[in-house]
């Protein structure tokens, strides 16, 4: 959430903050604001609402050699004008732009304003510029590496000055910050997508780093003021991978890209009938001395978890324990060196998550993550990562990159119990030759998008949806829920079929929609008897199943079918329909698909 650029060069800033802070849009904001630095003064335009709001008053504003900009997510402070990023100081000598949350920011503001210090916002980022005013004395470099010793919380800040025009100043703790090497220019931005046009040779930031950003190149400091000298990352992505590609939205882009992502995700790791994952540390002996897993994520990939525990404890015979990662760090954890954590997230950069991962850690667990991003903070703390090569995901609603978790999960719980000789060699085959053929059968799912887009125009009157599963299928339901709310705004709640009569069968009434998901030949039985009790209160019932798609359509008012795979790969394919449903759903219903609202891709505080 939030979204932070920067440039400093020799063409215009301002063309660059406007488009780069376009490209991080998908991040969630409220407020959109730039200042560009030109003749010795700092010109500032910020905005309440889309950026669009804020390009129509830019009519007048140099475009400058210098800039930063910033898309606002509301953590201190209403959405307004006011509150908007950039922030300065008292003089208008220097300029900030900011994520994350400064936690003592209260008692520093109280300290400045005996200062003498006047604050114009209710913001805990306008601590930072008057700081900056206060220690300043003619090195920005120091005043921002004394006003960072002062800071309690998470940042990531870019900082700009009157005083020294042509350099960017930049701190990052626990929110992430990548500079873009050009020539004779650099860019600064919170994300690699607002690069991509521009460069894809970056520095990634790490906690304590600070970067002193010029046209001719880049200083970076530890903590203790030490140069560091960093490895230059390779953007595997360009710029096209970022953009729609003629579909109507990037959510609609990335389910399509899902046959892609899958198959791009398992290259390289399946050979011969055997899961190969070169890049884990972990050697036979260690793999087949755990004892106890923690799969612990938010949102989707808390999902995700779900799925992987059904896996791994079904095939590798190791107990799995799924957490939330905003409830896992408060537990009194039960963690050896017996204890491994499967950290997973898509961006690599969620607050809760990477709070989980180091709390493991200090009580002694191995870490695995499973993200999407090369050098986030999640992969570079990680004690080893498995990467979800799923390419740039845009859209704040997770598709591609759920499917390609589940891939990862599947392939991890196939090496787990092929290193612990729990699985046999020709079951082990035959689940991995049916895992390299999820993407035909994805494809086959999307080649049928039309039959369910013709169903979710009746599905946009639905004001209140119910989805039920058992095992898999439930963890499925729960993603299919999260899906059809976060996008559409259609109340949904997810529930274990055998739940219904424990207390959820006195909401079901006449016309209630119920979304079955029934893939498990072994729960077929079970989930049509929790069908017909929904079905004699008079719920209308959507069903997604498998092969038993023709008996199921006896029970049901509708079918959604998926193709045939092995009972425990069916959650990749089940999801794609249900993704699909909330799509064309939400689109029916006139939402802003990409951008929904209160919501963020990437959660970066708690």
């Amino acid at each position: 959430m939030c979204g932070i650029v920067g440039y400093v060069g020799k063409d215009a800033a301002l063309d660059y903050l406007v488009d780069g802070l376009a490209r991080l849009e998908y991040r969630g904001y409220d407020s959109a604001g730039v200042a560009v630095l030109q003749n010795g003064k700092i010109n500032i335009r910020k905005k309440k609402g889309r950026l669009e709001t804020l390009e129509a008053s830019l009519n007048g504003l140099p475009r400058g050699i210098t800039g930063v900009g910033h898309t606002r997510w509301a953590t201190h402070g209403k959405p307004s004008d006011r509150n908007a990023h950039p922030h300065t100081d008292c003089s208008g000598r220097f300029a900030v732009v900011h994520n994350g949350i400064i936690e003592n920011y209260l008692s520093l503001k109280e300290w400045l304003q005996s200062e003498g210090h006047t604050f114009r916002s209710e913001t805990d980022t306008e601590v930072i510029p008057h700081l900056i005013e206060h220690y300043y004395q003619g090195d920005l470099e120091e005043a921002v590496r004394q006003v960072r010793d002062k800071l309690e919380g998470s940042y990531a800040l870019v900082v700009i000055s009157a005083e020294e025009p042509g350099k960017l100043v930049t701190v990052r703790q626990e929110s992430p910050l990548v500079v873009g090497l050009g020539q004779g220019e650099n860019y600064v931005a919170s994300d690699i997508p607002a690069l991509l046009p521009y460069t894809r040779q970056v520095l990634i930031l790490d906690d304590g780093e600070m970067a002193s950003v010029s046209p001719g190149g880049v200083r970076i400091s530890d903590r203790a003021g030490r140069e560091v000298k960093k490895e230059v990352f390779e953007v595997p992505w360009d710029a096209v991978m970022a953009e729609k590609q003629g579909y109507e939205h990037f959510m609609l882009k990335e389910i399509h890209e899902q046959p892609k992502a899958i198959r791009e995700t398992m290259r390289g790791r399946v050979r011969d009938a055997e899961v190969v994952l070169d890049e884990l540390g972990l050697d036979t002996g260690q793999l087949a001395n755990i004892r106890r897993i923690y799969a612990v994520a938010c949102g989707t990939a808390y999902h995700a978890g779900l799925v992987g525990k059904y896996l791994i404890e079904k095939m590798a015979r190791v107990p799995v324990e799924a957490d939330l990662a905003s409830e896992f760090r408060y537990r009194d954890l039960l963690v050896d060196e017996g204890t491994l954590m499967l950290v997973i997230s898509q961006s690599g950069e969620t607050a809760d998550t990477l709070a989980a991962l180091r709390e493991g850690k200090k009580r002694g667990a191995r870490v695995v993550a499973i993200t999407n991003v090369v050098g986030s903070s999640v992969a570079r703390e990680a004690d080893d990562v498995i990467y979800t090569w799923a390419g740039p995901e845009i859209a704040v609603a997770s598709t591609k990159a759920y499917t390609t978790q589940l891939v990862c999960l599947a392939l991890f719980a196939a090496y787990l119990a092929q290193a612990r000789g729990t699985v046999g060699k020709e079951d082990l085959g035959d689940f991995l030759e049916e895992l390299t053929r999820l993407p035909e059968k994805a494809q086959e799912i999307l080649d049928r998008e039309e039959a369910i887009k013709r169903f979710a125009k009746k599905c946009a009157r639905w004001e209140d949806t119910f989805f039920i599963g058992r095992g898999l299928d439930y963890a499925v339901a729960l993603e299919g829920q999260l899906k059809l709310k976060e996008i559409s705004y259609i109340h949904a709640e997810a529930y274990a079929a055998g739940e219904l009569k424990h207390g959820t069968l006195a909401l079901i009434v006449e016309g209630v929609p119920v979304v079955a998901v029934a893939t498990q030949p072994g729960l077929f039985e079970k989930m049509v008897s929790n069908i017909t009790e929904v079905k004699a209160r008079g719920a209308e019932v959507i069903a997604v199943t498998g092969e038993n798609g023709p008996e199921m359509g006896k029970y049901v008012d509708h079918v959604i079918p998926i193709p045939q795979t092995h009972p425990m790969l069916t959650a990749p394919l089940a999801v794609i329909p249900l993704q699909l449903l909330a799509y064309h759903t939400a689109v029916e219903r006139g939402c802003d698909v990409d951008k929904p609202r209160n919501l963020a891709k990437s959660v970066t505080v708690e």
